[in-house]
């Protein structure tokens, strides 16, 4: 797939991969294996392949692209931001703190080991932009997280017999269904997002998409750091409820299908990005607040 090189150049100036010292080159083949992966082997007419390119997020595959080949600054400013979130992300997934030790050790593999020949192999190639950074790595700290519960349940049914039969049958291949199911989950997101009220849609976008701490959400909102907590959590479980009754009721899936769609969302969220829903969620304006107020973060 062949990017034209006036797109190109336009693309990586809004990306300011100068900033990281990315080649134009570089970043045009970042592109174009971006474009590769998403169009699955059809034919993209050069206003499609444009109106894909302009939705990524560049700026993030740009720093996706200058980490991957060890330029220093890009990794420096890469773990100030993503640090804090990844460890956010961990807690989320385990409040003992348990995660927090594959969020670190995501770090080498995100850098890179070099082979023999010293060719760097960075699990940032596997970043395409289609969603942001942040939320591409929570994914992947996700997937991590799932995949070391399944071994450790094997390991306990190699010595319980009786055990193996609880573990949960090889997930079958609906590739072809991938697409759908993202936009049946982004539908159903957008729906339940639009419902919640002004203040719950304002106490989300202050901690998931702007990454306020909870401290920092509770002084923007006049409210106790505990009770900004309490209300994430009703209303995590409220958009859950909400996203399940649409893709049952409103869709027509199966349970399976319904876990699928969830499953789909943590492997690859594509253009799936929470602050792009709160921004639709009200009305087209982007909830903001002052970064000043961004102290504490840690």
């Amino acid at each position: 797939m062949r990017i034209a090189e006036e797109l190109g150049e336009r693309l990586h100036h809004q990306a300011k991969a100068d900033r990281w010292r990315v080649p134009l080159g570089r970043f045009m083949h970042a592109l174009e294996a971006s474009a590769v992966r998403t169009c699955a082997g059809r034919e993209w007419d050069a206003r499609e392949l444009e109106r894909y390119l302009v939705s990524l997020h560049l700026e993030d595959l740009a720093l996706a692209c200058a980490c991957a080949d060890g330029d220093d600054a890009a990794w420096e400013h890469f773990v100030l931001e993503q640090r804090p979130r990844l460890y956010r992300a961990a807690d989320a997934l385990d409040s003992t703190g348990g995660a927090r030790e594959l969020a670190d050790s995501l770090y080498a593999d995100l850098f890179g080991l070099g082979k023999g020949s010293g060719e760097r192999q960075s699990l940032f190639r596997y970043f395409h932009g289609r969603s942001s950074l942040t939320t591409w790595l929570r994914a992947v700290l996700a997937q991590r997280y799932v995949d070391r519960l399944r071994s450790e349940r094997r390991v306990e049914a190699l010595l319980d017999e009786d055990a193996a039969s609880a573990l949960p049958a090889p997930a079958r291949s609906i590739e072809p269904d991938r697409d759908r199911y993202l936009q049946l989950i982004r539908d159903a997101l957008e729906r339940a997002v639009a419902q919640l009220a002004a203040r719950d849609r304002l106490r989300l976008a202050c901690y998931y998409a702007q990454d306020l701490t909870l401290a920092q959400t509770g002084r923007m909102l006049g409210e106790h750091e505990a009770t900004v907590s309490r209300q994430l959590a009703r209303t995590r479980t409220t958009i859950k409820e909400a996203v399940e009754r649409h893709l049952r009721v409103d869709a027509g899936l199966s349970d399976a299908a319904i876990a699928r769609c969830f499953e789909c969302v943590t492997e690859d969220a594509g253009t799936l990005d929470l602050g792009d829903l709160l921004e639709i969620g009200s009305g087209g304006k982007k909830s903001t607040v002052d970064r000043s107020d961004r102290g504490d973060v840690s």
